[in-house]
């Protein structure tokens, strides 16, 4: 068991290390004010979904059928063909993504080369993650009081350092990164009660449930392009949606998803199995709005970020989508995901909790619409300037 949570400690530093610093260099691609940003960022978000679509469909069935030790061996070696897929392409990057100060990487701190100090820290967070998933009680701890922290210092430096018009887009920015912390908590039901909804109550004709999770990642690969032509074609016209008002559109759907689940479980009886039809609905709805909200959210960081920030407000980025996931935890908990098949909570109790949930995503979708007016005043977009690097 110790090696399976060194492993998970590996791939959660491996994580932190890659998604922030990838998604940047997908923004420094294109210039601020470009409008085919949200667009290239929703491509992106469909190839990281292609991997997961074939992934969960492949490690579920190799795991079930010859064991879990395949199943997590064939994760590692798509994770290493990514590599070298990432390197065979990297001249198309035409230097993005390169260190901005090499000489810095080589110079000693504290008689060692700053770049293997780099490494060094990443070992040492690998020692804390795999403590820390072996104690889960302190997790909330811990994300709280460095989420604050985190949080602090980015005002702290937006209030300090930078000028006004920077200042308002980091605001902006926060808005949009702690509104995703309810996005996130509600979306990645999925992966946790919703799965087991489906396993306990739904008419899968015989079909495991693990399958279905393999819908989202479907969805995205299918509806990505559309979202990414619509964005651009919107964009050329001037009529297309604040990144705040697509944060709006984004937890309406969401909402709606929860609540279509209920309907068509109390359609048929709450005595009956729920037929499968609703699972692909609540699937598509949230899959929808998850295309309104994460690509959007991802351009919209690096857009509204100072270059020198760009890293660090995308790392907050993330660091929200991670609270939001442990606040997934605690919702499900409340539905008896957490106890085995069949002894769970109530059909009725979980529906119940995903209505009260669905009409808040709404509420807030809708506050969220209201007020897009103001957030995108914030962001300042007419006086947006390009990077002088951008490709």
């Amino acid at each position: 068991l110790n090696i399976f949570w060194l492993a998970l400690a590996f791939i959660i530093v491996g994580s932190g290390f890659l998604k922030a610093n990838i998604s940047v260099m997908v923004g420094q691609l294109y210039p601020r004010t470009d409008v085919r940003r949200d667009g290239a960022y929703t491509i992106f978000y469909m190839g990281i979904n292609l991997g997961a679509f074939l992934g969960s469909l492949l490690c579920g069935y190799i795991g079930e059928t010859y064991g879990w030790s395949y199943g997590f061996g064939l994760a590692g070696v798509g994770m290493l063909l990514g590599l070298i897929v990432f390197i065979w392409g990297k001249p198309l990057l035409l230097g993005r993504g390169e260190a901005p100060d090499p000489a810095r990487l080589a110079a000693p701190v504290a008689g060692i080369k700053f770049e293997w100090l780099l490494y060094l820290v990443g070992l040492l967070a690998v020692a804390a993650c795999w403590w820390m998933v072996q104690n889960q009680a302190v997790v909330g701890t811990v994300l709280g009081l460095s989420g604050a922290i985190l949080v602090a210092y980015v005002l702290f430096t937006a209030v300090v350092k930078l000028p006004a018009e920077d200042r308002d887009r980091i605001f902006a920015a926060l808005f949009l990164i702690l509104g995703s912390i309810l996005f996130w908590a509600l979306f990645e039901q999925a992966g946790s009660s919703l799965n087991l909804f489906t396993d306990r109550y739904v008419d899968r004709a015989g079909v495991p449930a693990s399958v279905f999770q393999s819908l989202n990642a479907g969805y995205i690969v299918l509806l990505a392009p559309v979202f990414a032509g619509l964005w651009t074609w919107l964009g050329r016209r001037g009529k297309e949606p604040s990144a705040p008002a697509k944060f709006g559109l984004a937890m309406l759907q969401l909402g709606l998803g929860f609540l279509v689940l209920k309907w068509g479980a109390e359609s048929v009886g709450l005595g009956n199995a729920t037929p499968v039809i609703f699972i692909f609905l609540i699937y598509l709805l949230h899959t929808t709005g998850e295309l309104c909200l994460s690509p959007v959210g991802l351009s919209a960081m690096n857009r509204l970020s100072p270059a020198h920030m760009a890293s660090l407000i995308m790392g907050t980025w993330f660091f929200a989508s991670a609270t939001g996931n442990f606040a997934a935890g605690l919702i499900a908990a409340a539905t008896g995901s957490e106890k085995a098949s069949g002894e769970g909570a109530g059909k009725a109790l979980v529906l119940d909790v995903y209505n009260t949930i669905g009409l808040y995503a709404i509420g807030f979708g809708v506050l969220v619409i209201l007020i897009s007016p103001l957030i995108k005043k914030l962001m300042h977009l007419d006086t947006l300037k390009d990077d002088a690097n951008a490709a």
